[in-house]
C-alpha cells in the first residue's frame, strides 16, 4: 500500500502525541529555581535557557503537501535570518483534531531554538508562525516552550 494513500488533505499542524505529553508534564510540574524537584542542581558550566520548539504541518487543504523547495525557502529567508546562532530542525510524523472536527495525520517538520528568557519576544514567534500559515494555507502552528538546562561541549579538556 503505498503511504501516501491514506494521508488525509486537510491543512494543518500535526504534532507528535509524546510533545503534547511532554509540555503537559512540564508545565505541571513544580520547580524551584528553575529546577523540577527531584533533579540535580546546576552544575558548573550549565546554562538555563528556554527551548522553543514550532511544529509546522505540510499538509495543504484541497490536497497536497508544503513543497520541499517552498520549505526551504521559508526557513532560509524568514526562520534562519531571525536566529543565526543557530536552530534545530527535524522530521515527524503527527496528527490533530482540526478546527473541522477531522482528525488530520500529516508529516510535520519541527523548528527547535534555544535562546535566552525574553528574547527573542513572542511577537517573533508569532511573526513566524503567521507567515508560515499564510504562505502555506496552514490552519495553525504550535509553539512548545520549555525551560531546560544546556551545556555546550567544545574545544579540548571540555569536562
Amino acid at each position: 500500500m503505498n503511504r501516501n494513500s491514506n494521508r488525509r488533505t486537510h491543512s494543518g499542524l500535526g504534532f507528535p502525541i509524546i510533545t503534547v505529553l511532554l509540555a503537559a508534564c512540564a508545565s505541571a510540574a513544580p520547580t524551584t529555581n528553575g529546577v523540577l524537584p527531584g533533579t540535580a542542581p546546576a552544575l558548573p558550566g550549565v546554562e538555563t535557557l528556554i527551548d522553543d520548539r514550532l511544529l509546522f504541518g505540510q499538509s495543504i487543504p484541497g490536497g497536497g503537501q508544503v513543497p520541499d523547495t517552498g520549505w526551504t525557502s521559508f526557513l532560509r529567508d524568514v526562520i534562519t535570518p531571525v536566529f543565526p546562532a543557530g536552530l534545530t530542525v527535524w522530521h515527524a510524523e503527527g496528527q490533530w483534531l482540526d478546527p473541522r472536527g477531522t482528525l488530520v495525520r500529516e508529516p510535520v517538520i519541527v523548528v527547535q531554538v534555544f535562546h535566552p528568557r525574553g528574547s527573542p519576544g513572542d511577537s517573533v514567534f508569532a511573526r513566524i508562525a503567521n507567515t508560515y500559515r499564510s504562505r502555506f494555507h496552514q490552519d495553525a502552528v504550535l509553539r512548545a516552550t520549555f525551560e531546560v538546562q544546556t551545556r555546550l561541549y567544545e574545544g579540548p579538556g571540555n569536562h
